[in-house]
């Protein structure tokens, strides 16, 4: 048999996790319509971390390939425009009054998913270096896209239902689907860095932080998201100041 008719399985490893994320989008889709919203909800945190992984094996493995790209766009659009949307719509808009208005929000961030996606691949397949950042994101990213968008379920499991403000949360939803497809300088985690000094406390921070998420997962991801929304505008300051310099 010729070697061009075999292929090294390290190849697939990466496309196998991507497909694994798709199943768990899948699976999210499925404890929402039946009413399990925080199994949902860990679905959708599973396919982040999945689509995480399977860019950084195909790096280590040098299994990159124009196939798993495209593959984990779809994926990405899936995961992070679609699933989130119908978990938005179905936990805090369906059998209400506001159902027309929640279901829009929900479209408008689906279409800017795929257009936040689109735009990536154009400036990874593009020349003009005018398209590319090094050192951060332009615009919100999916899989950020999907965990500010899924706010209101945070709140809504941590018990503030009475707080709820339907048309409020869309408008929040919509903005956030509008930053996504913005121009704004955004923080990007593979690119920052620390003092080497500063290693323990980074460490030690991490693991303060998963313990949270288990003990407090509705909380800590209420805090993460104000946090990262308050890094946009230091983001922006901080490129200005690059720019002049």
């Amino acid at each position: 048999m010729s070697g061009a008719s075999r292929i090294k399985l390290r190849h697939i490893v990466p496309s196998v996790v991507t497909a694994f994320a798709i199943c768990a989008g899948m699976s999210s889709i499925r404890m929402s319509l039946e009413g399990h919203v925080e199994m949902a909800l860990y679905f959708i945190l599973l396919a982040v971390f999945l689509d995480a992984a399977d860019g950084k094996l195909a790096r280590f493995l040098d299994s990159a390939s124009p196939f798993g790209a495209e593959l984990d766009t779809l994926a990405d659009f899936f995961n992070f425009g679609i699933v989130p949307g119908i978990l938005l719509y179905n936990t805090l808009y369906i059998d209400t009054p506001y159902a027309s208005f929640g279901f829009l929000a929900t479209l408008v961030l689906a279409v800017c998913c795929a257009l936040r996606l689109a735009r990536f691949n154009l400036s990874v397949k593009s020349t003009d270096v005018s398209l590319k950042r090094d050192n951060h994101f332009v615009g919100v990213p999916a899989p950020a896209l999907a965990c500010l968008a899924l706010l209101p379920i945070y709140m809504h499991l941590h018990g503030w239902q009475d707080t709820d403000l339907p048309v409020a949360r869309a408008f929040y939803i919509i903005g956030v689907g509008m930053l996504a497809v913005s121009t704004l300088p955004t923080l990007s985690i593979k690119h920052a860095s620390i003092p080497r000094s500063y290693l323990p406390i980074a460490i030690v921070a991490a693991m303060v932080l998963v313990m949270c998420l288990t003990v407090f997962p509705w909380p800590t991801l209420i805090a993460a998201n104000c946090l990262y929304l308050a890094t946009l505008p230091l983001c922006y300051v901080a490129q200005l100041r690059q720019a002049r310099a």
